[in-house]
């Protein structure tokens, strides 16, 4: 069975630290795209993070380039999103997805059901 499983959601402070995993049984992720979206109820499915195939790229949306990093450990077969630097606007619900093309942006093939982060003090 292929499947996605994200953890690490939690309460945090502002200017915290959370780490998300994205777990996936049942396929190698190493072979996807990996991306992370979020989604505040009543507005539009955001790509946060994305991580290529074999590394070669990542991707960044503005809030939050040079707080968040994506990365890979392949013997685990999971991403990881580091997350340093949290505000309150980090809200929401967030989930990982796994893609065979190779962009970021586009229809996602698998996803997970989602972990929620909270930034508040």
């Amino acid at each position: 069975q292929l499947q996605l499983v994200e953890s690490g959601g939690n309460l945090v402070q502002p200017g915290g630290s959370l780490r998300l995993s994205c777990a996936a049984s049942g396929f190698t992720l190493e072979d996807y795209v990996i991306g992370w979206f979020r989604r505040a109820p009543g507005q539009v499915r955001e790509v946060v993070t994305c991580i290529s195939r074999r590394d070669t790229s990542t991707y960044y949306v503005d809030s939050v380039k040079g707080r968040f990093t994506i990365y890979r450990d392949n013997a685990k077969n999971t991403v990881y999103r580091q997350m340093n630097s949290l505000k309150p606007e980090d809200t929401d619900v967030y989930y990982c997805a796994a893609r065979s093309a190779p962009i970021c942006h586009g229809p996602y093939d698998y996803g997970g059901q989602a972990t929620q982060i909270t930034v508040s003090s």
